[in-house]
């Protein structure tokens, strides 16, 4: 057992009550008490999951072998190029190359990121932006896993990196049509709030500020238009937005407000050539299209194009020079529609064939294109990616991963619905061998999120067979917090709704149990980051209902982080979680708090993940959250702790080492369920 024990308590004072915290010494970051703890908790991971033998290591072996080793993107045509990206054998990390007006021309490597990986245990690289000549390559790299990230660029012509080095960004950047001209955004250096955008020009000088949003409630994001021309930015919180527009050819004039900030507000805007489409949720809570005039200021000029739908969700709008494609989402479903915008305008869905699925649009970036291209996937059917001719409807296979080893005629996907505490239907989405019967033997794995409006998504995930194969119903459960319903879906689940999100969780165990799925004692959880709170919440609620879970960097001291303005992501967090300096927040928010409601009693077999470096989730969240487990849990279940010192919030990079994490998660659920190498 590692060495917590506890010290004078930190005292929080917070609306006349105290908190006391013994473990509040572990924000010491690099201090040789916290490194002590931390090394310990992983040796004595390592040592519990060697029981299960070298079932660790086979896992790992198992998933990386259902990934094609040298593989390639479907290569997408912009300026006159082919663009793509390609893997090596035995290569972590991607290969970028692009080929001059057809694929038959020679291929120009423009950027290796094995090449530059060498000599880093983490490493990534968060964007690419090509100018619009398409002679200079930008990228931003991070090597520590902090999401803090350093802008380089590459001259294509020469090959040749340029001496320009830009520390300290985020992965937000943008060419201005000069094509030495560089915008990018900057984080609050505490708090890593995105709020700084700056100009720069190649050739080393200085980057100079050109906006600071002071509002620490509110964030920073740049973008362009397809079309070479505009550049935009967004000034946005969790419900309200403000748009700038920039002339991309004059980088040195002024941004011009689209539509000035306002309490409930959400939009954001698609330039469509002569006009601008405006996707807004004014008057609509799933959202609605309009659009106007490129040099409207207010909304007395707005002409609705789609409107808002109670049963249908409209995510997002991308548009071309004869065609808009709208993401949608309508009875938890992704959906495509595409809608002309010569003739009448008329419309239409695409069709698919699964009863649960994941769809998704690519942004290609040509705004000429005729054709649309998306990707679809379901949890048995691999990613296959369509190009589709929006005239014809004729619709092209261009590729479909390739899952060594795999064969779909073995499994089965289902959609299956649970009713909540108060009367809602909840989608649980769910994959399992083929003619599994349903005879309540079997252990089963659910997941879920239920945060952020975002939703749990129906991908093909490859490495989850290495469960299935062992008898495990996978469950992925679409909880309230999440947008699968449409936008009140997440309003249900946010705020003062939040305990929706954890009910919702609850119901759908029962509903595995009671239908078959699994046994009693045979139900696990998993969710990460938010979804750690998720899981944390639920296994103080009903720890008997769940034999083991899996927290990876689990977001679990919620009042403490949302007290604290110094911390990335808090102030920004206040329309999610609820603002604990009002006292009605405070309490609410006190109800579910993992770490707060740890209690004597006993809890399920729990394994904790973090990553040292995470910049959304502190390490000291999952580590404080185990040592306060470990002095009060009065059972002798399973609690591991296991900490990526050299990593962040999504853990290890590489595409094979991302895996072992995942093997030691799988490892743990399989040790406890009782099935060994």
């Amino acid at each position: 057992m590692s060495k917590s024990t506890p010290r004078i308590p930190h005292q929080h004072e917070a609306h006349g009550e105290t908190r006391e915290d013994h473990y509040h010494w572990m924000r010491e970051r690099d201090s040789a008490p916290v490194l002590e703890y931390l090394q310990l908790e992983n040796q004595k991971t390592r040592e519990e999951l060697t029981k299960a033998g070298h079932l660790e290591t086979t896992l790992y072996k198992e998933m990386r072998s259902r990934i094609k080793e040298d593989d390639s993107s479907v290569p997408t045509f912009d300026a006159g190029y082919f663009y793509y990206g390609r893997y090596s054998i035995g290569q972590e990390y991607p290969i970028h190359c692009r080929k001059k007006g057809t694929l038959q021309a020679p291929e120009q490597v423009i950027l290796d990121e094995n090449e530059l990986a060498v000599g880093h245990t983490y490493f990534d690289i968060g964007a690419i932006a090509i100018s619009p000549n398409q002679r200079f390559l930008a990228y931003a790299m991070d090597s520590v896993g902090r999401r803090i990230y350093e802008i380089r660029v590459v001259d294509l012509e020469t090959g040749k990196t340029l001496p320009d080095l830009i520390p300290a960004a985020t992965t937000n950047l943008e060419w201005a049509t000069d094509n030495k001209t560089l915008f990018f955004v900057r984080q609050d250096p505490e708090t890593l709030r995105a709020c700084r955008v700056f100009r720069y020009e190649l050739g080393g000088s200085q980057p100079e500020l050109i906006y600071e949003e002071k509002d620490t409630t509110y964030s920073v994001g740049i973008g362009s238009s397809k079309k070479p021309g505009w550049l935009f930015m967004a000034i946005d919180k969790r419900d309200s937005a403000e748009w700038r527009i920039l002339d991309a050819s004059q980088p040195r004039s002024e941004w011009q407000t689209f539509l000035p900030r306002e309490n409930n507000h959400e939009y954001s805007l698609i330039d469509g050539g002569d006009r601008i489409f405006i996707h807004t949720n004014w008057n609509a809570q799933n959202f609605r299209l309009m659009e106007a005039p490129r040099n409207c200021r207010d909304k007395s000029q707005w002409k609705e194009i789609i409107p808002s739908n109670p049963k249908v969700y409209i995510e997002s709008v991308d548009a071309f020079k004869d065609y808009l494609v709208i993401s949608e989402r309508e009875n938890g479903l992704t959906q495509i529609r595409v809608k002309s915008r010569v003739g009448n305008g008329s419309d239409r869905l695409l069709s698919f064939p699964d009863p649960a699925y994941e769809v998704a649009a690519f942004g290609l970036p040509d705004y000429e294109s005729s054709y649309i291209r998306f990707k679809y996937e379901s949890l048995v059917q691999p990613p296959t990616v369509y190009d589709e001719d929006v005239l014809s409807e004729k619709r092209i296979t261009q590729k479909v991963r390739e899952v060594p080893g795999y064969n779909p005629a073995l499994y089965e996907s289902r959609r299956i619905w649970a009713k909540a505490t108060d009367g809602a239907l909840v989608p649980m989405s769910l994959l399992m061998k083929k003619g599994l019967e349903l005879d309540g033997t079997h252990p089963a794995l659910l997941y879920g999120y239920g945060s952020y409006g975002l939703t749990t998504d129906i991908y093909f995930r490859s490495s989850i067979f290495s469960l299935i194969d062992r008898g495990f119903v996978f469950a992925l459960a679409h909880i309230r917090g999440g947008s699968e319903m449409g936008r009140e879906w997440y309003e249900q689940g946010r705020l003062k709704n939040k305990m929706n999100t954890f009910t919702d969780f609850i119901a759908c165990g029962e509903k595995l149990i009671a239908d078959g799925f699994c046994g009693k004692k045979q139900l696990y959880m998993m969710g990460g980051s938010a979804g750690g709170l998720l899981v944390g919440a639920v296994m103080n609620m009903r720890p008997d209902l769940f034999n083991g879970v899996v927290a990876a960097v689990p977001f679990v001291d919620v009042l403490t982080t949302m007290l604290d303005e110094t911390i990335p992501l808090t102030t920004g967090e206040y329309k999610e979680w609820g603002d604990p300096r009002v006292r009605e927040d405070y309490m609410y928010m006190k109800q579910y708090s993992p770490y707060d409601n740890v209690a004597k009693k006993n809890y399920p077999n729990v394994l904790v993940t973090t990553g040292y470096h995470d910049s959304q989730v502190q390490y000291w969240e999952p580590a404080k959250w185990v040592a306060r487990l470990r002095e009060l849990k009065t059972d002798k279940n399973l609690l591991l702790f296991y900490t990526e010192l050299e990593a962040g919030h999504s853990g290890a990079s590489g595409r094979f080492e991302a895996l072992r994490t995942l093997a030691k998660e799988y490892a743990f659920l399989l040790l406890v369920e009782g099935i060994k190498d």
